[in-house]
C-alpha cells in the first residue's frame, strides 16, 4: 500500500471476524496497522489475525458490544497493553429484519446496546487518552439508514440515526484535540449482515438479501474507507445508484421520499 499515515499505528477494530472488518483488518495490515481485532467470535479473530502477516502486531480481543457496561475493562486492558489506541474502528453491530409493532421490546434494546451504546461506552473509554496525547481517530460505521428509514428497520434505523448525533457532537468538542471522527454510509453489501439480522424474536432471520447478494464486496468498502480516513473527511457514503437516489430523495423531498416507502415490504 505505501506509505500510510496508519502506519505503526494502533487500530482497534470492532465487528472484526467477517465482511467489513475482517476486510478491514486486511486493509490496515498491508498498511503497517498494529492491529486489535474484536468482536463475540474469538476462533474467527484468531482466522482473520492470521490474514494479516503486514501488521507488526495482532492482538486478539473478544468482546460483547451488547454488554457495554464491560467496555472500560476492555478498553483500560488495551491501554495498558498498548499505551495508546491511534483509530478506534467502531464497526460491529447487527440489524433487523421485522415490524415495529411486532418487535419484542429487548430485541429493541439489543439492537440499541449493540449498534449504539456499545461504541459510546468504548468511546468514553478512550477519550481522556485520545484528548492527553492530542491524537485520536474514530471511524464510525453507521448506513445509509442512518440517514433515512425504511420499513422493519426502526430500531435498526435509530441506531443508525443515534450515531449520527452523538459522533457529530463529538467531532465539535474535540476537534481543538486534533481527534478526528469519520462517520462511513455503506448501503448494500456482500456480508453476513442480513443472514444475521434479528427478526421479532430475535433469532437471526438466516437468508441473505437479494440486495445484499448484489451490494459491493467488503474489500471495496473498506479501501474507500481507509482512503477517507486517510484524507480526515469527516463523512464518505459508500452507495450504488439507488441508494445514492434515496438519500437525495430523502433530504430534497421528503413528502415524495414518504410516500415512496409506504408499505414497502422487508
Amino acid at each position: 500500500m505505501g506509505h500510510s499515515k496508519f502506519e505503526n499505528k494502533v487500530v482497534w477494530i470492532t465487528g472484526a471476524s467477517s465482511g467489513i472488518g475482517e476486510a478491514l483488518a486486511k486493509r490496515f495490515a498491508s498498511a503497517g496497522s498494529r492491529l486489535i481485532l474484536s468482536s463475540r467470535r474469538e476462533e474467527e479473530l484468531v482466522r482473520v489475525a492470521g490474514l494479516c502477516p503486514e501488521a507488526p502486531s495482532v492482538f486478539v480481543l473478544p468482546l460483547d458490544l451488547a454488554k457495554p457496561e464491560s467496555l472500560a475493562d476492555a478498553a483500560h486492558s488495551v491501554l495498558a497493553r498498548e499505551k495508546a489506541v491511534d483509530v478506534m474502528v467502531h464497526n460491529g453491530a447487527v440489524s433487523q429484519r421485522s415490524f415495529a409493532a411486532d418487535t419484542r421490546y429487548d430485541v429493541d434494546e439489543l439492537l440499541l446496546r449493540t449498534n449504539y451504546l456499545g461504541p459510546v461506552a468504548l468511546t468514553k473509554a478512550l477519550l481522556p487518552s485520545m484528548r492527553a496525547r492530542r491524537q485520536g481517530h474514530f471511524i464510525v460505521m453507521s448506513s445509509v439508514l442512518g440517514k433515512f428509514r425504511l420499513p422493519g428497520r426502526s430500531s435498526y434505523c435509530a441506531s443508525k440515526h443515534a450515531l449520527h448525533g452523538f459522533f457529530d457532537t463529538v467531532r465539535a468538542e474535540v476537534w481543538q484535540d486534533n481527534i478526528q471522527v469519520t462517520l462511513v454510509l455503506p448501503g448494500w453489501v456482500r456480508t453476513n449482515i442480513s443472514i444475521n439480522a434479528l427478526t421479532a424474536s430475535g433469532a437471526p432471520q438466516r437468508k441473505m438479501d437479494s440486495g445484499t447478494a448484489s451490494g459491493f464486496t467488503p474489500e471495496f468498502c473498506a479501501e474507500r474507507i481507509v482512503a477517507a480516513a486517510e484524507a480526515g473527511k469527516p463523512e464518505i457514503n459508500v452507495v450504488r445508484l439507488q441508494e445514492n437516489f434515496a438519500l437525495h430523495a430523502s433530504r430534497f423531498a421528503p413528502g415524495f421520499f414518504r410516500r415512496l416507502i409506504r408499505g414497502r415490504q422487508m
